[in-house]
């Protein structure tokens, strides 16, 4: 029996602390399937907490010794926002408890099975979210556990009891490291988390690792249009690649991408050069089109059928929080996006101006932590200049204390002469709901983005929304 299996043999009694957030609560659900006992606790109720409570999921709010006293668990999982000196924590510690990172224990899974590994700065939901939807069509019975909530399969987990699992593996402190990817995905490579990673190189050299952590005679499949990812390659002595990106430069190609008005794309495929498809995505925007080549050539090296690969994604709706339709209301469009890098921003945007052509479009933006604002400024202000309008909010600092001189108000101040006055620093979500809903005309498409709480604004504009008559004053912009 192998040392993973041990450990599952040993352990069945869990306790996630942090277990309101998305990657903890598919760690959960995957632990029941197992047939552990899981419980959890954290700070706040969260949507994902309604998830796994239906599933007999017990959960605790706060932080306290009496969950280990209560609950006697075999081992402790701990998200990577709790800090070193939460008094639970230290309790289990003073028993003797082990205890694990969510990567650890999510990496105990993976490394049994053919594991399919999406890493990278920006993508990685949506595309383990398509690749999921292909293996799930395929009738392969996969394992998934992504970041995000898959809307096609209604969760962000499930337990397979076939040989694959894909999963989406998170850069952000280096736990991706510990897996043995049997494929591993790199759509990008891009300096965040400056927490973590004090310069771009740092994150290169983290990516490399992953890299070479594959399992022996195991692929890689990287976009070669990647800035970093070229750096990465140009740095390393990595084999077995295969690469994909725009044209014919690479193994894989898209060509011919078509924007549909009012939303989703279409391209053809290419690979060493030769026509071999044609895909229809409901998904809009260049780096979608990316994230579905590098499904399709995951699809192709596990010789999924091509009608199942493009039937897969073509049904594929899209990731919660990723470039979400919230609503519409008369002609007005409400989006969200999970988007809290400057890359995230410009291709969200961007995707929404291919879209909506002659529309005006307006951005609720919420920086996420005081470390990432420092650091970007400069380019969080010149990626959310692609809107017509940007109403700032204050930082979401996650698990980070204020840094003295650093708020919105350095995105603002970054704005060459405001670019026409279209930015608006706001106090409050109050006043954000307030001025978006008294400047809103028939014709706006509404976007709020950032990883924090912004979501919930969404759904404020559209009950105010929906008691009004917007179909005078429209707006158009020229394209």
């Amino acid at each position: 029996m192998t040392a993973s299996k041990l450990k599952f043999e040993k352990y069945r009694k869990f306790h996630l602390m942090g277990i309101g957030g998305a990657g903890m609560s598919g760690l959960a659900l995957l632990l029941s399937q197992l047939g552990c006992e899981v419980s959890g606790c954290d700070v706040a109720h969260s949507y994902y907490i309604d998830k796994i409570s239906k599933k007999g999921i017990d959960f605790r709010i706060g932080h306290s010794k009496e969950h280990i006293e209560e609950l006697e668990p075999d081992v402790l999982v701990c998200s990577s926002a709790i800090p070193a000196g939460n008094s639970e924590l230290k309790f289990a510690s003073s028993k003797g408890i082990p205890i694990y990172k969510r990567a650890e224990v999510l990496s105990w899974l993976f490394n049994e099975r053919s594991g399919i590994g999406v890493a990278g700065t920006h993508g990685k939901t949506t595309t383990a979210s398509m690749i999921g939807l292909i293996f799930e069509l395929a009738k392969t019975n996969p394992t998934v556990a992504i970041g995000g909530e898959l809307c096609d399969i209604g969760g962000n987990a499930k337990l397979g009891k076939g040989p694959y699992m894909i999963a989406e593996l998170d850069e952000s402190d280096g736990s991706f490291e510990l897996f043995n990817s049997e494929v591993a995905i790199v759509t990008n490579a891009d300096w965040d988390h400056v927490d973590h990673y004090p310069h771009f190189h740092s994150v290169i050299n983290a990516f490399k690792r992953f890299l070479h952590n594959r399992k022996e005679q195991g692929l890689a499949v990287v976009c070669g249009e990647d800035k970093g990812v070229q750096v990465l390659m140009e740095s390393s002595d990595l084999d077995n690649i295969v690469t994909y990106g725009w044209g014919t430069s690479w193994d894989w190609g898209a060509i011919d991408v078509v924007h549909k008005s009012g939303g989703g794309t279409s391209f053809k495929v290419l690979h060493k050069g030769k026509t071999v498809d044609t895909v229809e995505l409901r998904v809009s925007g260049d780096h979608n089109v990316l994230n579905a080549l590098a499904a399709y050539v995951v699809g192709s090296t596990y010789s999924i059928p091509q009608d199942i690969i493009k039937e897969a994604l073509n049904k594929f709706s899209g990731a919660k929080r990723r470039l979400q339709h919230m609503g519409k209301i008369g002609d007005v469009d409400i989006f969200d996006d999970y988007g809290h890098h400057p890359s995230e921003i410009n291709a969200t945007l961007m995707a929404l101006k291919k879209t909506f052509p002659q529309r005006r479009i307006t951005a609720i933006f919420q920086p996420h932590r005081y470390t990432r604002t420092a650091a970007m400024y400069r380019e969080f202000a010149e990626s959310l200049s692609i809107a017509d309008k940007v109403y700032l909010m204050p930082i979401y600092p996650a698990d980070e204390t204020p840094i003295e001189g650093v708020s919105s108000h350095l995105i603002y101040s970054a704005v060459v002469d405001n670019a026409g006055g279209k930015f608006y620093l706001c106090s409050s979500s109050d006043e954000v709901v307030d001025r978006v809903c008294e400047e809103v005309v028939s014709g706006d498409v509404i976007l709020t983005i950032g990883a924090g709480d912004v979501f919930m604004i969404g759904d404020k504009i559209i009950k105010i929304l929906q008691s009004r008559d917007l179909s005078a004053n429209a707006v158009v912009i020229e394209a």
